[in-house]
């Protein structure tokens, strides 16, 4: 499948926090306007950041779904065409007439967070929607004539049993959509879920039980019909995600909005993650960022940190003769255990190496002295 530059537009309001998010985001929708006044603004003033066609634009946040429709309109009008248009939305958004009013646009690809089908458990995530809004939003969609959804699912929940994982894949599996997410859930520093974890509130799962998650995920996707192509993605054939694609075969993007980054090919680029200060700044005319220029070592280090979790894994012909060599020597142990593989170019990790992925990539990466 062919990658493409893209555009990332990221919204950062939400009605509320979840416990475990750590994503640039407020409760307060007062700057809605001025905010995607500003992401226009934005998106005229870089508009040569990318010299190739823009093929693929993802609205992501927060919640994009907690933007009005005229808004969401006024943010693709500044942005043009796309192959792919994607925005993340929460189900309980989803009302008949907002489905109708997104189709009208030219989103033709929608994501939603899931998490869990247990009303519990998504009470103890705080998120806002309930177990039975998910089907019901698909089924909206459908209606609108929207065929590319995909569905977050999370698993390793405190004291989440097999069982429960299992009604959740049912439940997902029922929904027939084109794509799938699957995370385990992560006790990220600042996030209300790890001060939990620190008061003893809650404990994490045990590795192996998480492990047989996975595993489990793995082949109940794959005996349905799903591609697994990416460490935490599953797709039906010709539905994976193009732009999220690109991110990994470090394909050139522009990211609009607070706490955005963007990537022209050899500089990295992330905006102020400031609601206020990034509004006034682009109001200015001086937006807030900061740059950073990446050295030989930092962009074979980010090669292997996203081409390895790719089914295709790193095209060692496209690097450079000192890492290429340096890789293959740091991949030798892996090769001798089995969680690592190399049909003569491309090195890709195996069925036993995709659970333990952080450790494959920490050791194939070079150290800068």
């Amino acid at each position: 499948m062919p990658v493409m530059a893209g555009i990332y537009v990221h919204i950062p309001f939400c009605k509320s926090r979840c416990v475990y998010c750590d994503f640039y985001s407020q409760t307060s929708l007062a700057l809605r306007q001025r905010y995607v006044d500003a992401v226009c603004k934005e998106a005229e003033m870089r508009s040569l950041y990318i010299n190739e066609r823009v093929r693929t634009i993802y609205i992501g946040g927060g919640t994009p779904s907690q933007l009005e429709p005229h808004q969401l309109a006024q943010i693709l009008g500044a942005l043009g065409m796309a192959e792919e248009v994607t925005i993340e939305m929460n189900s309980d958004d989803v009302t008949p007439d907002f489905a109708e009013q997104l189709a009208g646009l030219s989103v033709n690809r929608v994501s939603m967070g899931a998490q869990t089908f247990n009303d519990e458990r998504l009470r103890f995530l705080r998120r806002r929607h309930s177990a039975a809004q998910v089907p019901q939003a698909v089924r909206r969609l459908r209606e609108a004539g929207i065929g590319n959804i995909s569905v977050d699912l999370m698993y390793g929940f405190p004291k989440e049993t097999m069982d429960e994982w299992m009604r959740d894949i049912d439940a997902v599996l029922a929904l027939q959509v084109e794509h799938l997410s699957a995370y385990a859930l992560q006790y990220e520093e600042g996030t209300p879920l790890f001060r939990m974890l620190e008061r003893g509130e809650v404990s994490e799962m045990d590795e192996e039980l998480e492990r047989q998650m996975y595993f489990t995920l793995k082949d109940r996707l794959e005996a349905a019909g799903y591609e697994h192509y990416e460490i935490s993605n599953f797709a039906r054939p010709g539905y994976r995600s193009r732009h999220n694609s690109s991110y990994w075969r470090q394909v050139p993007y522009l990211g609009l909005g607070a706490a955005a980054h963007s990537f022209d090919g050899k500089n990295r680029q992330w905006n102020v993650a400031d609601i206020n200060r990034y509004i006034e700044g682009i109001e200015q005319g001086r937006p807030v960022v900061e740059h950073e220029t990446l050295t030989p070592d930092n962009h074979y280090n980010e090669v292997v940190m996203t081409a390895l979790r790719t089914c295709e894994g790193i095209d060692t012909a496209t690097l450079a003769d000192d890492y290429h060599d340096y890789c293959l020597a740091q991949a030798k142990p892996f090769l001798a255990n089995g969680l690592l593989e190399n049909d003569g170019t491309w090195l890709r990790l195996t069925r036993e190496g995709l659970f333990v992925s952080d450790m494959v990539m920490t050791a194939l990466m070079r150290v800068e002295e």
